[in-house]
C-alpha cells in the first residue's frame, strides 16, 4: 500500500508534518545551535538522487547564511517525510 503524498505549502506546515518522522530537526536546541529561525525558512518541490536512488522531496532551504556561512538545504521525502541525503560524488 503506497501512502498518500502530504502537500507543503509553508516551513511550519513541514514541521508540523514530520514532528513523528524528524522530531530533531526543528528543536529549538537544534535551531539555536545554528542560528536559525522558522522565519529563515523557505520550502520548494524538488528531486534529489540519494544512495537509494531518485527521490521526491520537499527541500528546506534558507533564505540567508546562518552560523559560519551555513545556507545548506534539508531535504524530507514527499512520501515518507522522512529525512534524506544527497548522495556526494
Amino acid at each position: 500500500m503506497r501512502r498518500k503524498e502530504v502537500i507543503i505549502l509553508t516551513p511550519s506546515e513541514l514541521k508540523q508534518a514530520t514532528l513523528k518522522t524528524s522530531p530533531y530537526y526543528f528543536t529549538h536546541d537544534t535551531m539555536k545551535f545554528f542560528g536559525d529561525t522558522m522565519r529563515n525558512y523557505g520550502v520548494r518541490a524538488n528531486t534529489i538522487v540519494t544512495y537509494g536512488g531518485r527521490v521526491e522531496v520537499w527541500e528546506l532551504y534558507r533564505k540567508k547564511p546562518v552560523k559560519h556561512g551555513n545556507q545548506s538545504s534539508a531535504y524530507f521525502s514527499k512520501r515518507t517525510l522522512h529525512r534524506e541525503f544527497v548522495k556526494r560524488r
